[in-house]
C-alpha cells in the first residue's frame, strides 16, 4: 500500500493513523492477544517508530484484488538486526482493517518485545487520553 509505505517512509505518523479504520486490528508479531481499535494501533506504531532504528522497507507485494499487500522491512533494535514484513488488508473505504506484522530472527523480536514493553505504560497512557 503505497500511501502507508510513504507515510512510514516520511515518518507522518499521523498520515498513518488517517488510514486506518476505526476497527482496525492489529497483530503485533510480540504479543499472542491482537489489538482492536485505531487509537491503540495509532499508539502501538507510534511507539514503534521510536523504537525501530535504521527502518526501511525493502520490498512491496501488492494482491490481485487491491486490498492486500505486503511490505517487506529491514531495521534494527538497539544491536539486533531484523528483518520483517507488514501484511495489510484494507475495507471497502480503502482504509487498513487488518494489519499484521512478523519480525525474525528471535533475537530482533525478543530485543523489540522489550523494547516495546519498557514503552507500553506511555502507550497505554496515550490510548486513554483519546479515550476522554
Amino acid at each position: 500500500m503505497r500511501a502507508f509505505r510513504e507515510a512510514v517512509e516520511a515518518g507522518d505518523l499521523d498520515a498513518v493513523e488517517a488510514l486506518l479504520a476505526d476497527d482496525v486490528v492489529f497483530t503485533s508479531p510480540v504479543v499472542f492477544k491482537p489489538y482492536p481499535g485505531k487509537a491503540i494501533t495509532a499508539a502501538i506504531l507510534r511507539g514503534v517508530a521510536e523504537v525501530f532504528e535504521d527502518f526501511r522497507y525493502v520490498r512491496a507485494l501488492d494482491g490481485a484484488d487491491g486490498r492486500d499487500h505486503a511490505l517487506v522491512f529491514a531495521a534494527r533494535v538497539g544491536d539486533r538486526e531484523l528483518t520483517g514484513c507488514d501484511f495489510i488488508h484494507v475495507d471497502d473505504e480503502g482504509l487498513i482493517d487488518e494489519l499484521t506484522v512478523m519480525v525474525r530472527p528471535l533475537s530482533g523480536a525478543q530485543a523489540l518485545a522489550e523494547a516495546m514493553g519498557a514503552r507500553f505504560d506511555k502507550i497505554a497512557a496515550e490510548v486513554r487520553a483519546r479515550s476522554v
